[in-house]
């Protein structure tokens, strides 16, 4: 991978814990909020949305099967950052919405989420 890559659950999906109802993750939901807002800066990064029932097969490609919670900032071949939660196979990643948002301040010149 040349660039980052943000995976993102598609809204809309269905828990069959919740009979009936359809839901979006809040999380996903504030990026893509961030992204909307600064187009031309969310071209510096790829972004994935996948389906919500795991095995989620994109993700477990990159980060293993142990790493689907999303979202997920996988930062490109040989890239690190001090707010990456984990590695797989050399591969970093950032599994923590506050800490993704701050990758993508410092990695993508988006501006800080204010305090």
């Amino acid at each position: 991978m040349t660039r980052d890559l943000l995976f993102l659950l598609r809204p809309g999906f269905e828990d069959p814990a919740y009979p009936g109802r359809r839901f979006y993750c809040w999380h996903c939901a504030l990026m893509e909020g961030v992204l909307a807002s600064f187009p031309q800066l969310a071209d510096k990064l790829d972004v994935e949305r996948v389906a919500w029932p795991q095995p989620r097969q994109a993700v477990i490609a990159l980060v293993g099967a142990e790493n689907q919670s999303l979202p997920l900032l996988v930062l490109a071949d040989g890239a690190t950052s001090r707010h990456q939660t984990g590695s797989h196979r050399g591969r970093a990643f950032i599994a923590d919405k506050d800490a993704i948002l701050a990758a993508l301040s410092e990695r993508h010149g988006f501006p800080d989420p204010h305090p």
